[in-house]
C-alpha cells in the first residue's frame, strides 16, 4: 500500500529531527506554563535567559504575588510585551491559588481560562507536562503545514489544528508538533528557508516558487518607453 503524502512528510520530518523536543527549560508544569506565556511573540532563546533567573526568584505562585508589579515588570522587561505579560503572570498565580489550590490543571479547558493561556500554551502544558496528546500550533507550525499543504493557505490557527489532528495519527501529535517546529526553526525558515536541500520540495509551492524564481530572475522588457519586469 502506497503512503499518504501525510505520511511521507512526518516520516521524512522524523529522519530530520528524531529528538525535536520542547526547547523551553522548565522543571515542572507550572514553570512551564509561565514559560510558554513569556514566549509569545518572543524568542525561546531570550526566555530561557530570563527565566535562568526568574525562576530562580520565583518558586511558587504566591512568590509572584509577594512583589509589586513594577519588579515583576523589570525581572522580565528583555521579553517582548513584558508589561502585559507581568500582569497575566500575577493574575494567573492569583487563579490558581483560588481555585487550584495553587497548582496547575490538567485539563485543557481549565487551563485555557488562566489569564494570558490561549490555546496554543494549554496545547503545550498538557502535551509537555501532563502526557496528553495534543498538537500546539505556533508561527513554525502553522507556516509549514501551509507551505507543505498539510492545511489551507488561508486557514486559521484553529484550522490548521483541527486538520493536523485529522491527518496525524493521535499517538504522534505531540512528537509531530516538536519536529515541525524544528523543522520550521532550523530548516524551512521564514525569510530564507533551505529549499535547494529540503527532501520535501515536491509538496511544498512556496519551495517550487523560490527556486523558479532563483534559476529564471525576472527579465526587463522595454514597453512605452518604461522599464517592465515579466
Amino acid at each position: 500500500m502506497k503512503p499518504t503524502k501525510t505520511r511521507i512528510i512526518l516520516d521524512q520530518i522524523a529522519k530530520m529531527y528524531p529528538d525535536a523536543h520542547c526547547e523551553l527549560h522548565h522543571s515542572n508544569p507550572f514553570e512551564l506554563t509561565i514559560a510558554v506565556l513569556l514566549s509569545a511573540q518572543c524568542t525561546d532563546e531570550t526566555v530561557n535567559k530570563v527565566t535562568a533567573t526568574l525562576f530562580q526568584k520565583y518558586k511558587r505562585p504566591e512568590d509572584y504575588l509577594a512583589v509589586p508589579l513594577e519588579e515583576l515588570e523589570q525581572d522580565i522587561r528583555r521579553i517582548g510585551l513584558y508589561r502585559n505579560k507581568a500582569k497575566n503572570i500575577q493574575a494567573l498565580c492569583a487563579l490558581l491559588l483560588d481555585k487550584y489550590d495553587g497548582e496547575v490543571p490538567r485539563e485543557h479547558e481549565k487551563l485555557v481560562e488562566l489569564p494570558g493561556v490561549g490555546r496554543k500554551t494549554a496545547n503545550v502544558v498538557v502535551s509537555n507536562a501532563f502526557g496528553v496528546p495534543a498538537i500546539a500550533v505556533d508561527t513554525h507550525v502553522e507556516r509549514v503545514s501551509k507551505r507543505l499543504g498539510l492545511a489551507g493557505e488561508k486557514d486559521s490557527v484553529l484550522e490548521v489544528e483541527k486538520k493536523l489532528m485529522k491527518k496525524v495519527p493521535r499517538e504522534e501529535w505531540t512528537q509531530t508538533h516538536h519536529r515541525l517546529i524544528f523543522f520550521g526553526r532550523y530548516h524551512c525558515k521564514a525569510q530564507n528557508p533551505k529549499c535547494e536541500l529540503c527532501p520535501l520540495l515536491e509538496y511544498c509551492r512556496e519551495g517550487k516558487k523560490r527556486l523558479k524564481t532563483k534559476t529564471n530572475p525576472s527579465r526587463k522588457s522595454m514597453s512605452k518607453g518604461k522599464t517592465v519586469k515579466v
